[in-house]
Formats: structure tokens, C-alpha cells, sequence
């Protein structure tokens, strides 16, 4: 567990940053019982990246509690239409959390906001997947490629993150109603975080990233998750990764199949 170090690093947190931490705790220790692990794993100093698993909408808020636990604030990329809710902005923006904007002009941002963040010494996190998972069992989903740019274009380490646990309180996709809750607070469950050590991503240092130079380093990033996650889970994932892409792929050609019969 983090010790004196971690209390003198939390100082440099900032107004802001203490201000969400208060308001997010008090209703995470009542809803959660906390299981962290690997804060040996993330640089004492320096830049780095975090990449996590995501499958619960409460992800961020519990990992947050474990991210803010380590003494190394973490600065995220958050949608940018939850800046646009009133009261949250002036939170994220004073935190130095970073927007993404899709499909806009200003998409660039995110990924020139993450890069600055990382040469400055801080540590940056990513939600690598993009999305909730899809995967019907909730193991990761295949990955974008921000993280992989990111680190191969600073040099800074990714620490694979694995958390488990909060699609209980809070299901994914759940449309409410009896047996299909989108809130379950009780009885409190147990939620897992652990991060692993730095990905190795050596092999792919100094190239070019081209679309297959990051297409591969962002599979050694999920591998890492999600060895991470079947530590946390006590079991094995699947040996083919769930693929967004290509199931709206297949359900298009099923539709276009129907359509013509």
C-alpha cells in the first residue's frame, strides 16, 4: 500500500484534482470493498501511461479511487460531452483531465494534449478499448492504438491495468427494470485493481508507426491487460479477442442477406 511518499506526492494533486477525490470517495467506500495491487509497478518518477480494461460505467470512478491510492495523478481522456455538463467542466478542465473530440477537427488534441502530459512527467490514462467491451463475458475487446502512438512516440513506459468488480454495482448496458438493474449499491461489493509491469514494447522503439507497427504494439498492451485480468478473474479469456469491427461487419452481411431473401 502507498506510505509516506505516496501522502507527499498527493500534495501536488492541486485544488481541483483533491476536489473530485473528495466528492468521489465517501460513495466508493460505501459501495465497494477495495482489493489494489502492483503500485511497485508504476514509475517512482518520469513519464508513463496506464491502458485499462473497461466494463462497467463505474470504471472510472474506481479507478480512479486506485490511481489517486498510488500517489501518481493520472490525467484521462474523457469523451469531450462530459465537459459539457454544468459543474463538471470546471472540475475536469482544473484536474487537467484531456477531451476527446471524434470525429472533429479537434481530434487531434487528445493525442497531442497526451504526448505533452507524458514529456512533462506526468502520467496519462487510457481507457484502450475505447468503449465499453462488447465481448459477452466482459474480457477485453481489441484495441485502439492512442496508447501504442503515445508511448511510441515518447519513449514513456505503458503499465497494464486490469480492474474487475464494478459491473456488478453498476452492469453494462443494463435497460433497468426487474432482474436487469442498471444500479445494484447492495450488498457492497468487492472491486479489483492491479496493474502489472511495464509493457515491453522494445521491438517496435524507433520505427515507423505505421498502422502495423501499432496494430502490434497494441496487441502486446491488451495481452498484458488482460493477463492481468485472468489473474483477477481465476480463469482463462478466450483465445480469439472479441473485435467491434468486425461483428458490425458480419451483422451488416446478415442484414444485407435478410434484406435480399
Amino acid at each position: 500500500m502507498p506510505g509516506s511518499s505516496t501522502r507527499a506526492a498527493r500534495r501536488r494533486y492541486g485544488f481541483w484534482y483533491r476536489l473530485a477525490a473528495a466528492i468521489a470517495k465517501p460513495p466508493l467506500f460505501a459501495l465497494t470493498k477495495r482489493e489494489w495491487g502492483g503500485y511497485e509497478n508504476f514509475p517512482a518518477q518520469g513519464g508513463f501511461l496506464t491502458a485499462i480494461n473497461h466494463n462497467s460505467y463505474l470504471d472510472p470512478l474506481v479507478y480512479g479511487h486506485y490511481q489517486y491510492d498510488s500517489g501518481r495523478p493520472a490525467r484521462f481522456l474523457a469523451k469531450a460531452g462530459v465537459f459539457n455538463v454544468p459543474g463538471v467542466k470546471q472540475i475536469l478542465t482544473g484536474a487537467g483531465q484531456i477531451p476527446v473530440y471524434r470525429g472533429s477537427a479537434d481530434a487531434a488534441h487528445a493525442f497531442r494534449a497526451a504526448i505533452d502530459a507524458v514529456n512533462a512527467g506526468e502520467c496519462v490514462a487510457f481507457y484502450i478499448e475505447g468503449t465499453l467491451t462488447r465481448d459477452p463475458d466482459l474480457w477485453p475487446m481489441t484495441g485502439k492504438t492512442g496508447a501504442a502512438r503515445v508511448a511510441l512516440t515518447t519513449g514513456a513506459p505503458v503499465v497494464p491495468v486490469a480492474q474487475w468488480g464494478a459491473h456488478e454495482i453498476m452492469p453494462r448496458y443494463a435497460k433497468g427494470g426487474r432482474g436487469n438493474r442498471r444500479f445494484k449499491p447492495f450488498p457492497r461489493h468487492i472491486v479489483k485493481v492491479v496493474a502489472g509491469p511495464p509493457v515491453d514494447l522494445d521491438r517496435w522503439r524507433g520505427q515507423e508507426l505505421t498502422g502495423t507497427v501499432l496494430r502490434e504494439a497494441t496487441e502486446a498492451i491488451m495481452d498484458a491487460i488482460t493477463a492481468q485480468l485472468e489473474e483477477l478473474r481465476g480463469e482463462k479469456a478466450p483465445a480469439e479477442r472479441f473485435d467491434m469491427a468486425r461483428a458490425r461487419s458480419t451483422a451488416d452481411r446478415k442484414s444485407e442477406k435478410e434484406a435480399a431473401e
